[in-house]
């Protein structure tokens, strides 16, 4: 059976959303940030030695990042669901927004987010607009986007989208990317949010608890699990 290590408020609601739009079973292993830090705790480098969420076991095979996680469950174990064919004319958008979601706009994201702690607010450095502005480009693409498809690889819902979600819903958490004034963003979100496997990953997840705890606990989801 696979096994997710999930740290919670982080990118490994991705795979567990992923698992669940499949109905395929899998051990959830759930780990809380430390309440002062915010960082994962020590136990996880006991699985991994980047020490960081997520991680799927299956068998020998330890896997860490969250994008090639999915791509090895789709591989392995989708049956051609939720990806889009090599041959198909909408491959280069999927491969295209499946990385880009992590390589460019969480990237950006988290240097605006990393670089406005590090000067602070008040602080008058000219580097902090001029970044504000690369990921506004970033964010107004995406908008444009998403004024053409209502998905991101084009008219079907796939694990492009699964990816996408993180920076716009999640990471809200950590960084607001601001998509206010962004209504083709806003329905797709809505969209998505609408979907059974996203709200059962979602609660299996733990968006319904107290983003800050401590310990780990473990459970099983089967194909009929509500959780």
């Amino acid at each position: 059976m696979l096994t997710v290590h999930h740290l919670n408020v982080s990118q490994s609601e991705r795979i567990i959303w992923l698992l669940e739009e499949l109905e395929l079973p899998y051990e959830l292993v759930l780990y809380q940030r430390d309440p002062v830090t915010q960082f994962a705790p020590p136990e996880l480098r006991e699985v991994h030695p980047v020490g960081t969420a997520p991680v799927l076991v299956d068998g020998k095979v330890v896997l860490g990042e969250s994008g090639a996680i999915i791509e090895y469950i789709l591989a392995r174990y989708g049956e051609g669901r939720l990806a889009v064919p090599v041959a198909s004319p909408e491959y280069p958008d999927y491969l295209y927004w499946f990385h880009y979601a992590n390589a460019s706009l969480v990237s950006w994201s988290m240097v605006n987010w990393m670089a406005g702690m590090a000067v602070g607010a008040d602080n008058n450095s000219p580097m902090l607009p001029v970044l504000r502005q690369r990921l506004d480009r970033h964010v107004e693409m995406v908008e444009n986007r998403l004024s053409q498809v209502d998905y991101f690889a084009g008219p079907e819902f796939t694990a492009a989208d699964i990816m996408m979600h993180f920076p716009f819903g999640t990471m809200k958490a950590f960084y607001d990317l601001g998509f206010d004034n962004r209504p083709n963003i806003k329905a797709w979100l809505a969209r998505i949010s609408d979907r059974p496997g996203y709200q059962r990953g979602m609660k299996a997840a733990g968006h319904e608890q107290d983003p800050v705890g401590e310990g780990n606990t473990s459970r099983v989801i089967g194909l009929d699990s509500s959780a």
